[in-house]
């Protein structure tokens, strides 16, 4: 267990997106950028989150492309508008890692770690131990122990899922709450 006091300068952040950031959508897929809804104060909570960690990552899974349902350009541009949203509020967002494999066993698929260590490849400074997980699913947090971080539960979709878990470090609403309890830890 760490406590939210311990986050430094050196610290990454890896969030989900769908779930996390934005609405999904009912055993479908997001398909395009008019599709993708935020949840409310998400930019604003991305910006405060921005003050306290070294870099955010999202690392997501987009099984729909692996299906024939989307294309990479469609992801492509649903990322870029949801970047710009978040830049206006004043976020960042580091970079994002996708995996469209079909397969639930592919390296690169949550909960495999795969997305963690291409971070980690393209960012060498990231250690493992000082980064946290946000996410709403339990393959989230699996992800997120699979490669030694802590983890953050959103219960925007799955309400019912049991905390305490010893997957889970700590449970939150909303992203925004979560942005807020690290900004009240850092007082």
């Amino acid at each position: 267990m760490f406590s939210l006091e311990e986050i430094g300068e050196d610290w990454t952040l890896f969030l989900d997106r769908d779930g996390v950031l934005n609405h999904e959508k009912k055993e479908d897929y997001i398909r395009n950028a008019s599709e993708f809804h935020f949840y409310e104060q998400v930019p604003e909570a991305v910006a405060l989150l921005n003050r306290y960690f070294k870099r955010i990552i999202i690392a997501t899974n987009q099984k729909g492309i692996g299906k024939a349902l989307m294309t990479v350009n469609d992801l492509n541009a649903i990322h870029q508008y949801m970047l710009q949203e978040i830049e206006k509020a004043g976020g960042e967002i580091s970079k994002i890692y996708f995996c469209p494999d079909l397969a639930d066993n592919s390296p690169n698929r949550k909960p495999q770690p795969g997305m963690a260590f291409q971070a980690k490849a393209d960012f060498p400074d990231i250690d493992f131990n000082k980064c946290i997980m946000v996410g709403n699913r339990m393959s989230d947090m699996k992800f997120g122990r699979n490669a030694g971080m802590h983890t953050v539960f959103l219960s925007t979709t799955h309400p019912e899922t049991p905390f305490p878990d010893s997957m889970i470090d700590a449970r939150f609403n909303s992203l925004f709450e979560f942005a807020q309890a690290c900004a009240n830890a850092k007082k």
